[in-house]
């Protein structure tokens, strides 16, 4: 794996200041935040793009909202009329070994028909004025203690990350705005036609996005309240999700239909099966990672070049049939760019137990959001290969990531979830609901059987 040899130099340096406390604060001298107004974007990629010109210097990203537009509404494809670059298969994948994750390779050599078809690079990811201002304060402000995030709000907590703990807060914590309603469906692929395991709508409110907070009067990352639209067994169920500042204390509250009560669900969590989609996935691989980083070390290795799904609009824009194929996505519905990401490895922590002890990310360094993951077994066996599906937002404006698909390598099955295509509606922003509607009691009032 080929990295940024400056980055790389920074990390080991960085590594080595830290090694003898690992619980040292990480917040940046102001000189260096001050380059988040100069070569840094204002979320701490890099402005300039890449000598060769595959990659653009960033301008600001997208933000063009079409005349008449209410935000949920099918999003135009600005790129609709591009045709690919070129197109990698399994017969000249090694010379762009280099530009892939070893879980795309391992897709293109299991099938076929499993193809990327490489268009031109669009660095769309935008965010608000009070976002980025927000997250030069942070670079000053916010730090870790041991592995919980403290003194940040409002922005990317790290956006000059020193290690691999940081990076992921940043891709937990990434820009998706305040509070927004996601209509979606999940399905599982199987060498047939697509079954569809979830549809449901998602209630979500960042309250560490609260515009008129700051970090003292901020005691809960934010919530998710789940109603569950289908198949028609499951219509009815619901949970609720409270997020803490420390992930290992999540709270989640889940109802029965059957029970027709409301009860903890403390297994939304780490490497239970997420039952919300057969189980095929663990419910830490929600939008390819999620929740507590206590199971794992965490390893910044660099940044690279790589080939990744990026501005699919194309894709949601279609019928479920078109976009899922019995072994994989249709590869003529998704777009792949080159883009910068940052490299996270996770191994597992001493006294720890998952049943993925190896995984790797890779964050987006315009978003900041996981692209891609790997995930290998206690065998060393890669396991699990993942992408993220990008939806562009310019009403918020953000680049969305969270439709995402894992393959399971040993089943050879596919899980593709938060999928907006066929939906009346997907990522709509909303004004702020009262903090009554995440509550336990209004989860069961919802209740219709």
């Amino acid at each position: 794996m080929r990295f940024h040899i400056k980055y790389v130099l920074t990390t080991l340096i960085i590594s080595v200041l830290l090694a003898d406390n690992p619980l040292a604060v990480a917040a940046v001298a102001p000189q260096e935040a001050a380059r988040l107004k100069s070569d840094l974007t204002p979320f701490g990629a890099e402005r300039a793009g890449n000598p060769e010109g595959s990659i653009p210097a960033w301008t600001g990203g997208y933000a063009t909202v079409p005349p008449g537009y209410q935000s949920g509404q099918p999003r135009p494809d600005p790129f609709a009329d591009e045709k690919p670059l070129f197109q990698i298969t399994a017969k000249n994948m090694d010379r762009y070994a280099d530009k892939l994750s070893d879980g795309t390779q391992a897709l293109l050599r299991r099938f076929p028909t499993f193809r990327i078809d490489v268009y031109p690079t669009h660095r769309t990811a935008a965010a608000p004025q009070w976002v980025y201002e927000n997250t030069w304060r942070n670079a000053t402000r916010a730090h870790m203690n041991g592995l919980l995030m403290e003194g940040a709000q409002g922005g990317i907590p790290f956006p000059i990350p020193q290690n691999g703990a940081e990076a992921i807060w940043n891709h937990l914590q990434a820009w998706k705005g305040e509070s927004y309603k996601t209509v979606y469906q999940s399905y599982i692929v199987n060498g047939r036609k697509p079954v569809q395991v979830a549809s449901a709508e998602i209630d979500t409110q960042s309250l560490y996005y609260y515009r008129d907070r700051s970090p003292e009067n901020i005691s809960l990352l934010g919530w998710s309240r789940l109603n569950m639209l289908g198949p028609p067994a499951r219509v009815g169920e619901g949970a609720v999700v409270e997020e803490e500042f420390d992930l290992r204390e999540r709270k989640a509250w889940q109802y029965l239909v059957g029970q027709r009560r409301v009860r903890r669900a403390p297994f939304l969590a780490y490497d239970n099966p997420d039952f919300f989609a057969s189980g095929l996935t663990f419910q830490d691989e929600y939008a390819l990672f999620n929740g507590s980083l206590d199971r794992y070390d965490w390893k910044l290795l660099g940044k690279k070049e790589m080939f990744v799904p990026y501005n699919t609009q194309g894709f949601h824009n279609r019928k479920i049939a078109e976009v899922l194929g019995p072994n994989h996505t249709n590869p003529d519905y998704l777009r792949w760019e080159l883009h910068r990401v940052w490299v996270v490895e996770a191994t597992l922590a001493p006294g720890k137990r998952h049943i993925m002890p190896k995984r790797r990310l890779y964050l987006d360094e315009d978003s900041w959001q996981a692209l891609a993951a790997d995930s290998w077994d206690a065998n060393r066996q890669l396991w699990h290969a993942g992408y993220s599906l990008s939806l562009l937002v310019p009403e918020l404006p953000a680049v969305i990531v969270n439709p995402y698909v894992i393959y399971d390598l040993r089943k050879g099955a596919y899980q593709a979830s938060i999928l907006h295509n066929e939906m009346p509606q997907n990522w709509v922003v909303v004004p702020r609901w009262p903090e009554s509607h995440f509550s336990p009691n209004t989860l069961a009032a919802q209740g219709i059987r």
